[in-house]
């Protein structure tokens, strides 16, 4: 079957097209024809041989962790009823999305909801419950100040739809004037530019000088501190990325005098426990139109080479997709 390799850690050009062979479904697990494969900034970090966290796969391997198509074929011990179901799924030891067909383990199927199209899908799978997550953790009131820093990425972009549904007044932070305007679109009732020097003046001035309630932290590094060091007293910091390269360094006398309550990394194995209930809930709210993915753009999975580069190049809005 074709398939796309990550032959060496290094560049995007070690993303080479080739054949893979078929898998075959095991006890409790499914074969998923791949329509849709999902790329996260993750897999850019793992494919250059750095891990924020995941076990570092050894290359030569199928790229992919996501994958939105039809069960093709079931294993034992799994029910008959998913043949032929639209699905959402992870792959088997997070690899091999990447490919014509990818095999996934029962537990992690979704069903994909009528009027929710497998490429919305593929985009929300981890996203989308990610998003949720974090936004349940972070208990946001109805007329908190709400900091979303890369406010039009894939989980960023989610975040401001749920806590403008929320009743929050939300600072959408990116870079870039396109990012912005679709930080407003989404229901950013204010919009920063963190490339400028003074964003984190623009903010303090936006919420009257307290700064935010919340802040969403999916950059870490010097960003990331900096939104640390405006959050409001007794307000939450909440942590779910480091695409920066490095993760926010907390300072614990600044959050001890502040009362900062800092929701960690350690909340996303939270999130991951209840990811396919939490996917169950988003894909439902998509359905219905009460949340839209952003998907920038999609490339032909013989492309995943150029679409790893527009994602490091920050030059796609929302979500990136790979095309089966």
């Amino acid at each position: 079957m074709r398939a796309v390799w990550v032959t060496r850690f290094g560049g995007p050009e070690v993303l080479v097209p080739g054949e893979a062979p078929e898998p075959v479904a095991g006890p409790g697990q499914v074969v998923v024809g791949v329509a849709v494969a999902g790329i996260d900034f993750v897999q850019t970090q793992l494919r250059r041989g750095f891990t924020p966290g995941p076990a570092l796969p050894e290359p030569p391997y199928l790229p992919g962790g996501g994958v939105a198509g039809e069960v093709l074929a079931i294993g034992a011990g799994v029910a008959s009823g998913w043949l032929g179901r639209r699905v959402a799924a992870g792959t088997v030891h997070d690899v091999g999305a990447y490919a014509e067909r990818a095999l996934a383990p029962v537990e992690s199927l979704v069903a994909v909801p009528d009027g929710l199209g497998l490429p919305e899908a593929a985009a929300l799978r981890y996203d989308g419950s990610t998003a949720l997550g974090l936004f349940d953790k972070a208990a946001i009131r109805a007329g908190e100040w709400v900091l979303v820093e890369a406010a039009a990425g894939g989980v960023g972009s989610l975040l401001v739809q749920l806590a403008h549904q929320a009743g929050a007044r939300v600072v959408g932070a990116a870079r870039g004037v396109e990012k912005l305007a679709l930080a407003r679109e989404l229901g950013a009732e204010v919009v920063v530019d963190y490339a400028e020097p003074d964003w984190t003046d623009q903010v303090l001035a936006a919420t009257g000088g307290t700064g935010p309630d919340v802040v969403f932290d999916g950059v870490g590094g010097r960003i990331g501190q900096a939104a640390l060091g405006i959050t409001a007293p007794g307000g939450r910091f909440s942590q779910h990325g480091a695409a920066s390269g490095t993760p926010t360094a907390i300072d614990a006398e600044l959050v001890r005098r502040r009362g900062v309550r800092v929701l960690g990394f350690e909340q996303l194995a939270e999130v991951g426990a209840n990811q396919k209930r939490l996917a169950e809930r988003v894909f439902a709210a998509a359905a219905a139109g009460r949340i839209r993915p952003v998907i920038g753009r999609t490339f032909p999975v013989e492309r995943a080479a150029d679409a790893h580069a527009a994602i490091e190049a920050r030059a796609v809005l929302g979500k990136t997709l790979l095309l089966v």
